[in-house]
Formats: C-alpha cells, structure tokens, sequence
C-alpha cells in the first residue's frame, strides 16, 4: 500500500493560524495525502481550499478529553457537517468507560454517529494508555456495535504512543470492517511501515511530507 494514500496530515495546534492551515491543505493535495486534521474552526476554510480535489476533510469532536455531555458532541458533529467536514474524529468518555458504563459509552458514539450524514465518517478515539487490554477490547466492541467507521489509537496530547501490541488487539475485536488509526509516536516512515503491517489503515501525522521527500517523491499534484 502506497503510504502517502493512507496518511492523515495533521495539524492541531491551539494557535494554529490561515496561513498554517492553508499550508497544511496545499502539502496534503501536493503529496497525494489522504485527508488533513485540523482544528473545527478551519474546517469551511480547508474545505474550500481542498474542494476540487480528493483529498478530505478532518476535524475534532470534544478534543482531547472527550468529556462533554452528548448533546455538545452532538452539536460539534453536526456544525462540522455544516462546514463541509469528511471525517469527524470524537474523543470516548474514558471515564464512563473505565467506571463500566458501557451503555453510556455506546449511547455516546451513536449520538454522533447520528448525528452526520452517511458518508461521513466517524472516529471513535481514546488513550490507550489509560485502558487495560479488557477496556481497550470492550471500548472497540462498543465502537464496532455504534458502527462507527473507524478506531483511533491516542489524540497524541498525551504520551500515550500506539503500539504494534494495540494494534493487534483490536484488530482482533474490530475485524476488516473498521478502520485503524494510529496516532502519536510515530517518528519514522519505517515505524509507520511496521503499523500498517500490523493492521493500521490509516496513519495521522505530521512528518508526512519529509517521509515522502525522503522517499525522493517531489510533486503528486493530485
């Protein structure tokens, strides 16, 4: 699988400015990248910018704590909708979850999932470092029965780094009818190389474009 088609070029920084964004956008459809992640009040402007081209739109819902109450998770999804976002990436009550309020985890992952059109797709994101292998199993079982599209390993604002052992594990729970996704701690195009044979899908990260440089690919134009 051609790296660059699987990478999610991210840029999440609280001040990150126009300029930055547009940045961003340009390297993604330069370098023939998957989709960017950006903060929600840049979605409309990447959007528009990236709007004659394949490459999608990302954003956050309740970053990075994923604490909120549904109705505001809610009401994040459905304005990223409105701003023309592809993907929408929301953060699990880890809380909930570890205190085994399951139904309440579940009931949380559909409200969003309902809440976007269809061909939006959903991330359902947590630490992996905060669970134990049971809670990281049972978090993507609750993911897989919400039907989201996707499970994300970490927000990357914790040191909590993906790992070939994580990836393994869910891959067992969520099959090849989910999307994985890793995030955080992925230094090297070779480290990412060991992740998608592992099971990963998608690679979020921002050393998309000196790993390509690097592999001598100067200008896709896609």
């Amino acid at each position: 699988m051609e790296l660059a088609k699987i990478i999610n070029h991210t840029f999440l920084r609280s001040d990150a400015s126009k300029s930055e964004i547009q940045k961003i956008s340009e390297e993604a459809r330069k370098y023939g990248f998957y989709s960017v992640c950006i903060p929600p009040m840049w979605v409309s402007y990447a959007a528009e910018l990236l709007k004659n081209n394949s490459v999608k739109v990302g954003t956050l819902i309740d970053f990075p704590l994923g604490a909120s109450n549904s109705e505001v998770k809610v009401y994040e999804a459905k304005e990223a909708v409105q701003n023309s976002a592809d993907e929408v990436d929301m953060v699990i009550h880890i809380g909930s979850l570890k205190s085994g309020h399951y139904k309440k985890v579940l009931m949380d992952i559909q409200a969003v999932i309902q809440a976007v059109d269809d061909e939006v797709d959903v991330k359902v994101t947590f630490e992996t470092c905060t669970l134990t292998e049971e809670e990281i199993m049972k978090a993507c079982e609750l993911a897989k029965r919400a039907k989201a599209d996707f499970v994300k390993i970490s927000t990357a604002f914790v040191d909590c780094a993906a790992t070939i052992e994580n990836i393994t594990l869910i891959k067992q729970v969520v099959g090849s009818n989910m999307g994985i996704e890793v995030f955080g701690g992925i230094e090297t195009k070779e480290k990412a190389s060991q992740m998608v044979e592992a099971g990963a899908t998608r690679i979020a990260t921002s050393s998309g474009v000196s790993w390509i440089r690097s592999a001598g690919i100067v200008d896709l134009q896609v």
